[in-house]
């Protein structure tokens, strides 16, 4: 997934219009062995969640009202993620509430 930073650039008309610049990706690090495959899963479902939360975040859903499963899932689909799982998109909403 790549991360993105708007920055604003100068036009003609001197005013300043935003665009979007790709930054570098954070380094990924190796998940530590020997955990049950339940961490694992769990430990993914929650880095998905934040990505998916942080997406809508950005699109202006800070509501829980306004995250339904089928905005969650389009959301995913439109950042390039796997669509999300039931649980994953209540986990998403539980970000997004506790966030205020």
């Amino acid at each position: 997934m790549a991360v993105a930073a708007v920055t604003k650039k100068p036009t003609t008309q001197h005013t300043t219009k935003p665009t979007i610049e790709p930054l570098q990706p954070l380094k990924k690090k190796p998940l530590p062995a020997g955990q049950p495959r339940e961490w694992y899963e769990s430990h993914n479902r929650k880095l998905k969640a934040m990505r998916l939360a942080i997406a809508l975040l950005n699109a202006g859903v800070y509501h829980t009202e306004q995250a339904p499963n089928r905005r969650i899932r389009t959301t995913a689909a439109r950042i390039g993620i796997h669509p999300p799982s039931n649980a994953t998109c209540r986990l998403v909403r539980s970000l997004i509430r506790d966030g205020r």
